[in-house]
């Protein structure tokens, strides 16, 4: 869709920056360069450069800002500044086709789509503008209505991108809008000083969202606390600690079989749904899931002398959800004519050596001790048992004497040369 808006281009900017506008920019630039320096939030830097651009004159209504990001669950977030109350609590846009549909239909993928289309495009800054009552009103994208509705006049959006610019599709880069209900609309001025300052502001929120990113690719692939850890440099090979932690494995039953008789991209999307099941219980609970095993999941709830009892009930109460979860997941699967799946899960109670082991450019961050080895062994004994979920001699002496708990006699875990006490936990 060609730009037909009637507006003349944009005046360039000033050649000397020894007059009021100029100093303007000056001022916002040094502002802008030390917030970056500094990480301020995105959020608390949007509402600062914002409260600035009021008090130089600009005469805001409404701005917005808003990135895509890298995270499993979001595919981006957005920052909306009101002139009476202030930037409004973030908001998060859930990856899937509509938020991209509702991206594509905005002014900023249509910036998007002329910065692909148009080889004549130079720098890394693209606007759109658009004057919202009067005979020359132009309302083309469905935003425009709603703010002309709501007593805006004048509209101006701003593309700017990181990188070369050559792939604008991909999002690199951060979309603002900013609208004024002055009846005349935005001056030359105005528009000259947010084309000014929008690059130095861009890069001072891309600091902040650099490390957030970051901080929840790492959460996302190793774990909330794991991740956390990292981030803050925990990443020096045989750097570990020991923690006193209940350990959770799960397991997926005839997983193999399963595995043979389905196409490939149906085998995920079982995984994906038995995990969520098993994850979900976890997060109330103070669990952490610290790894996926092909079919297998290995959480840990790290307690100390304090919080050991109350740790071990909240994971036999996480445990009874997750096979209630995988249970309700069975019944959807049943009837949608999809294959069900049994899952084993065996709790146990253990000193472990937690942090990095690996080679020296490959790292794991996970747990190594006996009592690892142990919980999987005590999860090979569920199906012989005939019980969902397995519970060993020290976690059951740490919830004390409970009707929950099924003793099931003593047996030998391969490689631990004791026989244990196992419990079954009764789900009832």
């Amino acid at each position: 869709m060609p730009d037909t808006a009637s507006r003349p281009p944009l005046p360039p900017l000033p050649q000397s920056f020894d007059d009021p506008l100029g100093r303007k920019i000056i001022e916002l630039h040094v502002w802008s360069v030390g917030e970056g320096l500094r990480g301020t939030e995105a959020a608390l830097l949007f509402d600062g450069l914002c409260q600035r651009l009021v008090i130089a004159g600009v005469p805001l209504w409404r701005a917005f800002a808003g990135m895509r990001t890298l995270h499993p669950q979001w595919g981006g977030y957005a920052y909306t500044w009101w002139r009476d109350r202030g930037v409004e609590q973030p908001m998060q846009f859930a990856r899937g086709n509509q938020y991209e549909q509702e991206l594509e239909a905005s002014p900023f993928g249509h910036l998007r789509r002329q910065a692909n289309e148009q080889s004549d495009v130079r720098g890394p800054l693209l606007h759109l503008r658009r004057q919202l009552v009067g005979s020359e009103a132009q309302l083309d994208f469905p935003p425009l209505k709603d703010l002309a509705a709501a007593g805006a006049t004048d509209y101006f959006a701003v593309l700017v991108l990181f990188g070369d610019g050559k792939d604008a599709s991909r999002g690199n880069g951060i979309g603002y809008s900013f609208a004024t209900d002055r009846p005349e609309g935005f001056h030359d001025d105005d528009l000259v000083l947010l084309k000014a300052v929008l690059p130095a502001v861009s890069l001072a929120i891309a600091s902040y969202a650099g490390h957030r990113i970051a901080a929840g690719l790492l959460a996302a692939y190793l774990g909330e606390d794991v991740g956390r850890r990292v981030h803050a440099g925990a990443v020096e090979r045989g750097s570990v600690e020991g923690i006193r932690s209940l350990l959770w494995y799960a397991d997926i039953r005839g997983f193999t079989a399963i595995a043979d008789s389905m196409p490939g991209a149906e085998v995920i999307a079982l995984l994906d749904e038995v995990f969520e099941a098993l994850a979900a219980p976890l997060r109330p609970c103070g669990g952490q899931v610290l790894k996926f095993i092909g079919d297998g999941m290995l959480a840990i709830f790290p307690f100390d002398n304090a919080t050991r009892d109350r740790t071990c009930r909240r994971a036999l109460d996480a445990a009874a959800e997750a096979m209630r979860a995988v249970d309700r997941l069975n019944a959807a699967r049943r009837e949608a004519s999809k294959p069900t799946v049994a899952v084993d899960l065996a709790l146990h109670l253990g000193e472990v050596q937690y942090g990095n082991v690996g080679a020296v450019d490959r790292l794991d961050f996970t747990v190594i001790g006996p009592a690892v080895n142990e919980v999987a062994r005590i999860e090979a004994l569920c199906e012989p048992l005939g019980c969902q979920v397995l519970v060993s001699t020290e976690l059951a002496a740490a919830v004390g004497a409970t009707s929950r708990l099924v003793p099931l006699g003593c047996h030998a875990l391969r490689g631990v040369r004791e026989m244990q006490e196992i419990y079954g936990l009764d789900l009832g």
